[in-house]
């Protein structure tokens, strides 16, 4: 269970903005790329953004739009953060290392879920000499209520992938587009 998402979602009721994306692509393939000048430091959620839920390994469709990201945002620049690898969940961080190993991405090491790890965003890009200012950091994710608000706890730019690598019946999806997705 997501504590911090279940927790955080009651930001909500106060401020339903808190889950508006400042960019809606379809797929991960109509991710701009730069994203844009400001932008110095990208998060990735994993599942379903740009790899099929469960699985560590970038989506056949998507991997031109990976190299690409890659060589544009290189090193310590482009961080996967998910719920899954990197958490406390990922016992000995099997996961996280497996996916590192194969992807050549760096995955972050977290001891709260998103949307509440955002400070330990912040200080990595920090520690690593990446950004000066959150607002310097892009968040890429399929989920309003974990991705895209943690872009906007951060006060960074949140890019929600609206259909991901294959369409969620997930009851928070089905909401989450109804209530915030574009009309």
């Amino acid at each position: 269970m997501n504590l911090s998402g279940t927790l955080n979602a009651f930001r909500i009721l106060y401020n339903p903005y808190i889950c508006r994306p400042n960019l809606v692509i379809d797929t991960f393939n109509h991710l701009p790329v730069p994203i844009n000048e400001h932008i110095k430091a990208v998060v990735l959620d994993k599942d379903n953004c740009f790899a099929f839920p469960k699985e560590n390994k970038v989506w056949h469709e998507y991997e031109n739009k990976w190299e690409l990201l890659r060589n544009t945002y290189q090193g310590r620049a482009l961080l996967i953060v998910s719920n899954s690898a990197g958490s406390n969940d990922d016992i000995d961080n099997v996961q996280a290392k497996f996916i590192e190993d194969t992807i050549g991405v760096h995955v972050l090491r977290h001891s709260t879920k998103k949307p509440g790890c955002h400070d330990e965003i912040v200080d990595y890009f920090r520690c690593h000499n990446i950004i000066k200012d959150p607002s310097e950091i892009a968040v890429v994710g399929d989920r309003l209520f974990t991705d895209i608000m943690m872009a906007n706890l951060m006060n960074s730019y949140g890019v929600w992938v609206k259909d991901g690598v294959v369409k969620s019946n997930n009851i928070l999806s089905r909401l989450e587009k109804l209530i915030f997705g574009p009309k």
